[in-house]
């Protein structure tokens, strides 16, 4: 069965025979596999575990601490993710090198400019954190879970306030005429009726503060964060906005051990150099039905590493921010 681990480095996977081992055997596993030594390993089920930025944050993240505790009784099978912090640096395999410059073929201007485009994990968001009315929210994914049953995409923009340490409150959800397909949302935008929104939302004190939509349940098929398509589409949406703290949000469905399904909502911010690539046209919009929707391509070479590559993995571009929840009067969905 494969395991996806989730780090500062992307998403990767391991393979173990089955989930009736323990803690510590399945840190032996990801050491053999990821090479990353075992005392060096802190994971958890919880995504806030690679916001830590210090020995004593790891601590509050206890969930796999007891080394004999087995995977099966914190209901992870096939396909979950666990989320791994580590210390240290460690060689990742990647794509070949190209040889450039005087010990291979000559460097173009696009060369020299693919050099200064440098992908890298971006650590810090600009939105401190994202906290969501809990009627707004459970009204979006009610309508999604209840009466879509997670089979077709859906989005909305979300509406709130920005405070000036950077944490946004999202009091309500637009939800405007779009289509929906397993793997495509397309928004059927209406400027007039955006800018009605915006304007009932002004009255309210209140201004467009972000994106959500949904995914689908795709039988085994998903082994990503984002897809190519929607870093793309993100992408679009925060650019267009100008706002720093933009807030992208995910809701999906996850089916546990016993059948049952949770919805969990994640929060991210594309990346500054994402929204720069897609600024300066450097992505490839037209995706083919063969791609790799885990990676988006660039129509130049970036630097990943010390690589220069034509494929992203999407981690790359996201940014995770911490997801609290409020009350407010005022919550709807439009």
């Amino acid at each position: 069965m494969m395991i996806r681990i989730r780090s500062r480095d992307g998403l990767e996977r391991v393979s173990i025979d089955n989930p009736d081992i323990t803690i510590s055997q399945f840190k032996t596993v990801i050491q053999n596999q990821l090479q990353i030594p075992i005392h060096n390993q802190t994971l958890s089920t919880n995504q806030n575990l690679l916001l830590a930025k210090s020995p004593p944050d790891l601590l509050q993240f206890t969930d796999m601490s007891n080394p004999n505790t087995l995977l099966s009784s914190l209901n992870i099978s096939h396909g979950s993710i666990i989320f791994l912090a580590y210390e240290g640096h460690r060689t990742i395999a990647g794509p070949a090198v190209h040889p450039a410059g005087s010990f291979g073929r000559k460097m173009t201007m696009d060369d020299l400019i693919a050099k200064q485009m440098r992908v890298g994990r971006q650590e810090n968001p600009h939105c401190d954190s994202v906290s969501f009315d809990r009627d707004c929210a459970n009204a979006f994914q009610h309508y999604v879970n209840e009466t879509l049953a997670f089979a077709v995409k859906r989005g909305g923009f979300m509406y709130g306030t920005v405070s000036e340490e950077g944490k946004v409150e999202v009091n309500f959800i637009y939800e405007l005429p779009q289509q929906g397909t397993e793997e495509i949302l397309m928004l059927l935008r209406d400027s007039d009726e955006e800018k009605i929104v915006d304007a009932i939302a002004a009255c309210l004190g209140m201004r467009r503060v972000g994106f959500i939509f949904t995914q689908t349940i795709m039988l085994d098929k998903k082994d990503y964060t984002l897809s190519n398509r929607e870093v793309l589409q993100a992408a679009e949406l925060h650019a267009e906005s100008e706002l720093k703290e933009w807030v992208t949000a995910v809701v999906k469905l996850e089916v546990n051990e016993d059948g049952g399904a949770d919805v969990h909502f994640e929060a991210f911010q594309m990346s500054d150099m994402c929204i720069r690539l897609f600024k300066e046209g450097w992505f490839e919009t037209e995706i083919g039905e063969d791609a790799d929707p885990k990676l988006s391509k660039m129509k130049k070479d970036v630097v990943v590493g010390s690589k220069d590559v034509k494929e992203v993995d999407n981690d790359f571009f996201l940014v995770v921010i911490k997801i609290l929840d409020h009350l407010h009067d005022s919550s709807r969905v439009v």
